[in-house]
């Protein structure tokens, strides 16, 4: 199978491989997000000996036998008989004395578990063995706090981690790489519910429709990830009701506190503090304070970072009952559809031009390199009304104000104007106006606007 994207990732690994010294990596991040193929196909693109072993959730026995076999395989002798996981190690850290050696510990919170005292085995061998040894240890996790905690002061390992590895969700722009045969729309559709997860994004079939695919893997009965987002949930929440409460809430579009707990129906004010707190470590929720007003906390929002936990909760979850006795396409007709193409992807749209803005900035090809990206705040006391801007960018020269339109027509001169208007309104100071369009622009180009039409976003 094609690997795809991480290019920065794999040139990390890859140097730390390419020394000659003793490295350890701490790879981590949400389930599915890719961690073990990233680091497999790091092993496969290198020729120094390699062990990889995905930790168990069973006793200390057992992971010792199971890694003694890999070890046999690995040096092709007979299956060594280790007492203890520490005996393995320290065999493995005394051989790379004699040759550069990779050993990968996949899902080591498993272990960890079984084996009390573990990273102190694993500091004292890194010490015992750093100016002799040639061993990369890459330990790897889905469990990000457990994770987290291994580079924290009162962690023995502390100091002793060469690369840190945080694998985030793709963007809207690797994520196509693995439809890359749909249209720039229909690639924008399929990343409105997929997200930047490689896991549901392999399962893409590029031979069915954008409709086939949702239908197929999420809104049927038995669908492949009809069960995906509760199933993440519930192995990281105890309380599963106050997280589906939350979610129904930010789905609906209410970000603010108050709004959250209001039409969330959570018992109390510490416990929805708690949830959102939880969802935010897990990633699939974020808090955002616009740009022009950072620190008052009544003007930050929470919103669903996830797009597969968002189209669940937007469709699936408050129709699953409907869903398991209506005819699938009837059901998608119904209560998908439209909503879909006019308000959920139009909304994903312009998370996906944020992302575009950030990848051209870090390339180096804004013409002024911007500091901040956010919403921006304004009151306007003239028409007495308030709201926020979704993707205005601060950079030397002030704020530069962008819109994004998944609309079937071109934007127009006409609209624009009433969109730049109604900026001036707000009191927002912007030296530019940025447009990014699904189906193009029928204008012409001034100095002060920028115009991005959806093909650039994927040039």
């Amino acid at each position: 199978m094609k690997f795809y994207g991480r290019e920065k990732q794999r040139k990390q690994i890859h140097k730390m491989i390419a020394s000659d010294d003793q490295m350890v990596a701490l790879i981590y991040g949400r389930r599915r997000i890719g961690k073990s193929e990233l680091i497999k196909q790091c092993l496969r693109e290198s020729e120094v000996r390699s062990i990889y072993y995905e930790c168990k959730q069973t006793t200390e026995k057992n992971n010792v036998d199971s890694l003694a076999e890999i070890i046999s395989e690995t040096f092709d002798y007979p299956k060594p008989a280790f007492e203890s996981m520490e005996e393995v190690l320290k065999f493995l850290f005394v051989k790379s004395r004699q040759e550069k050696m990779i050993l990968v510990l996949d899902e080591y919170p498993y272990i960890r578990e079984a084996i009390k005292g573990l990273d102190s085995i694993l500091q004292v061998l890194a010490d015992e063995n750093r100016d002799t040894s040639g061993m990369k240890l890459i330990i790897c996790g889905s469990y990000v706090d457990t994770m987290k905690e291994l580079l924290s002061r009162q962690n023995p390992l502390y100091g002793r981690v060469d690369l840190t590895i945080e694998l985030k969700p793709m963007d809207y722009y690797e994520s196509a790489f693995f439809y890359e045969n749909f249209s720039e729309e229909d690639k924008v559709r399929l990343y409105s519910v997929f997200g930047g997860i490689p896991y549901y994004n392999r399962l893409i079939d590029g031979n069915r429709t954008v409709r086939e695919n949702v239908i197929e893997l999420i809104a049927s009965p038995g669908a492949r990830l009809e069960n995906e987002v509760s199933m993440y949930l519930s192995s990281e929440i105890s309380k599963i009701t106050n997280a589906n409460e939350v979610f129904e809430a930010l789905a609906k579009g209410f970000c603010k506190y108050k709004d959250i707990y209001d039409q969330s129906h959570v018992s109390s004010g510490p416990t929805l503090v708690d949830v959102l707190d939880k969802l935010m470590r897990m990633e699939v929720v974020r808090k955002e304070a616009p740009i022009n007003d950072e620190d008052n906390r009544r003007k930050a929002g929470y919103y669903i970072s996830d797009n597969l936990s968002l189209f669940y909760y937007k469709y699936i979850f408050r129709n699953a009952s409907r869903m398991g006795v209506m005819d699938p396409e009837v059901f998608y007709d119904k209560y998908i559809e439209e909503d879909f193409e006019t308000r959920h992807v139009p909304r994903v749209f312009e998370d996906i031009g944020r992302q575009y803005l950030i990848r051209m900035n870090l390339a180096g090809k804004t013409e002024a390199p911007f500091e901040k990206i956010g919403k921006f705040y304004y009151d306007d006391p003239v028409h007495k009304k308030n709201g926020e801007f979704d993707i205005v960018t601060k950079d030397e020269n002030g704020y530069i104000f962008y819109e994004a339109k998944f609309r079937k027509e071109p934007l127009t001169e006409q609209m624009i104007e009433r969109e730049i208007e109604q900026i001036r309104e707000s009191g927002l100071a912007s030296y530019r106006y940025g447009f990014i369009s699904r189906s193009g622009f029928l204008c012409e180009e001034r100095p002060e606007l920028i115009l991005i039409d959806l093909q650039e976003l994927y040039a």
